[in-house]
This record gives C-alpha cells, sequence and structure tokens, in this order.
C-alpha cells in the first residue's frame, strides 16, 4: 500500500514542478488528482467458494501485495460484486464479462488433482485482471496455470505479468476528475 501513497505524492510533485517550472500545468494538485492515479477497488464475493474461502482470500492478497493500479476486496454484505467465486466439482476456470468483472470457479478437480489451491486462486483472478493463460510455462510463470505442473505451488505473478495488469488499469490516471472513483473507462 505504500508504492499507492508514493504515486499519489509523486503525481501531486510532478504537477506542482510543472506549474513551477513554466510547463502546462496551471493549477496545484487536488484531490481529484490523487484520485485519479489511485487504485480502482475491484469487489469479490467469496460467499459460496465452499472450502476455498482462505485460499480465494490469500489469492486476492496476493494481486494486492503485486500491484498498485487495482485492489481486490471482499464485498460488502449486500454490496453487488464485481467478481463472484464459486466451487465446483469441474476444473477451474474465469467467465470475464469486462475488465475486473466476472465469475470465477474454483474446481474441485484440480484440486482433487493435487494442484495447489492459492495459486489456483490467484491464477483464476488473474483472468479477471485481464491476463490470458500462457501456457506451457515455467512455475515463475503464474499464467502457466496447470503446466507448470502439480508441484508448482508459486502463487505470485512474474514481471510481466505484473507489469500488464499495472498497464490494464493504468489508464485510470487519464480519466477525467469527474468520474467517480470506482468506474472504469475502456475503449
Amino acid at each position: 500500500m505504500h508504492a499507492r501513497t508514493f504515486v499519489r505524492t509523486l503525481a501531486a510533485t510532478v504537477a506542482a514542478g510543472l506549474a513551477v517550472a513554466g510547463g502546462h500545468a496551471h493549477a496545484a494538485p487536488t484531490d481529484a488528482d490523487a484520485q485519479a492515479v489511485a487504485a480502482r477497488v475491484v469487489t469479490y464475493d467469496a460467499s459460496a467458494s465452499a472450502e476455498f474461502r482462505a485460499a480465494v482470500d490469500r489469492g486476492a492478497a496476493v494481486w494486492n501485495q503485486s500491484v498498485d493500479s487495482v485492489e481486490l476486496r471482499p464485498a460488502a454484505a449486500g454490496q453487488r460484486a464485481n467478481i463472484r467465486i464459486l466451487a465446483d466439482d469441474g476444473w477451474p476456470r474465469a467467465l470475464t464479462t469486462s475488465l475486473g468483472n466476472g465469475t470465477v470457479y474454483i474446481g474441485r478437480q484440480a484440486v482433487n488433482q493435487g494442484y495447489d489451491t492459492v495459486r489456483i486462486s490467484a491464477h483464476e483472478l488473474g483472468h479477471i485482471l485481464g491476463l490470458p493463460d500462457r501456457k506451457p510455462g515455467p512455475c515463475t510463470s503464474l499464467m502457466s496455470g496447470s503446466s507448470a505442473g502439480v508441484s508448482c505451488t508459486n502463487p505470485y505473478p512474474d514481471t510481466a505479468e505484473k507489469a500488464e495488469v499495472e498497464d490494464n488499469f493504468g489508464l485510470l490516471a487519464t480519466r477525467p476528475a469527474d468520474v467517480p472513483h470506482d468506474v472504469l473507462l475502456v475503449d
């Protein structure tokens, strides 16, 4: 979370520097400017994830530790979540409706074969954050998924995967100030 504060401070400093240096910035940074570089909050509902609830929360925490432009949070009671997470007996999968929105299935088939539940959760959330499968791939690549084998328990995205999510959600910094903080504009 410190990186978000740093980014907000950096953006404010750059804008102020441009104003002093005669650049095109004419106004001092405002709270709206700070919000423009704030993370987009994407909520998830894991109430139907059964025995995988802790793994889902850990997978979301992995993403929160790994990127700054988006933050995954459990939905409040009665709040409509961006992501629904369900347990079923099939293979894990994510059905994305738009960037940051969709349904994740934590399938017991992969778990029964020995795949790590936290890696599965982080991988499927990666799809909702805009990442494709990258198979075959090494264990260091979260999006290599099952091709890394059952011995792979790495739930963390690699540098390229982190950068891609940052890029996917980075257009928040260019959205108009009058657009609410939790709204993402996509062309």
